[in-house]
């Protein structure tokens, strides 16, 4: 079995939402995406989504959304991005995949989810910003995080712990400032090896944190920084990591 992930989508198709206004190369995405999982990706795979799945602004509205999750092969687990305003209730999200037969879905939200010879964890998390109200998501959303990988843990198993995130972990400021360290140090306090997260597209690219940092390996996996294609993730940790973008 292959564990692959992509964050993301940006999917629209029942909304009126063409996502090439941020670039020609986000000209009919979803159809190179499509043509990717489909290549590559087995009924017995599994994807990793963290965040962005879909513009529209109420659940009832993703019906062709995840119609085209559901349509293509492999089990599929999906975080929460910043656009995803349909977002509710996992008890909500659940029976509105029930009621359309959409399945092989997941929801990894205050909880961890064991693939293979793995465990899942994960957050959104929240943009680093001097702010009140942003330090404050920051410490929610790092309590989320805390929150699931406990729940790994509580699994008692000695299965490698995954994160996933949406927005970054850290970014190469902090490297310098340290400022905003809390899910970075989180990550270090459960000795988490590597971390996947989306949010960043086009020239924020150039800004990211892909490498090592401290033990902890981070990857960028955002749809457009990779080429709209599945990266494959299930090698062990120590594995040698793509270190481009790497700014630190």
């Amino acid at each position: 079995m292959s564990i692959y992930v992509i964050g993301d989508l940006h999917l629209a198709l029942g909304q009126n939402k063409p996502m090439d206004i941020f670039g020609q190369n986000w000209e009919n995405h979803e159809i190179k995406i499509k043509k990717d999982w489909e290549e590559h990706v087995k009924e017995e795979d599994t994807v990793v989504l963290p965040g962005d799945f879909s513009w529209a602004t109420y659940l009832k509205d993703t019906y062709l959304d995840f119609k085209y999750l559901n349509d293509l092969p492999g089990k599929k687990i999906l975080l929460k991005g910043n656009h995803d305003y349909w977002w509710t209730t996992v008890t909500s999200m659940k029976h509105f995949l029930e009621e359309n037969n959409f399945k092989n879905i997941e929801f990894l939200y205050n909880n961890s989810i064991e693939c293979e010879d793995k465990i899942f964890v994960g957050t959104r998390g929240w943009a680093f910003q001097d702010t009140s109200e942003s330090k404050k998501m920051i410490n929610r959303e790092n309590q989320r995080l805390e929150l699931s990988i406990k729940d790994a843990l509580s699994k008692e198993s000695d299965k490698e712990i995954v994160s996933f995130m949406h927005y970054p972990p850290i970014v190469n400021k902090q490297l310098v400032e340290n400022e905003y360290l809390d899910f970075y140090k989180t990550l270090k306090k459960y000795n988490i090896k590597r971390c996947y997260y989306g949010h960043l597209h086009g020239k924020s690219h150039d800004g990211a944190v892909v490498g090592e940092v401290g033990g902890i390996n981070f990857y960028l996996v955002s749809a457009d920084y990779l080429n709209f294609k599945l990266l494959k993730i299930n090698y062990n940790y120590n594995n040698k990591l793509d270190r481009k973008g790497f700014f630190c």
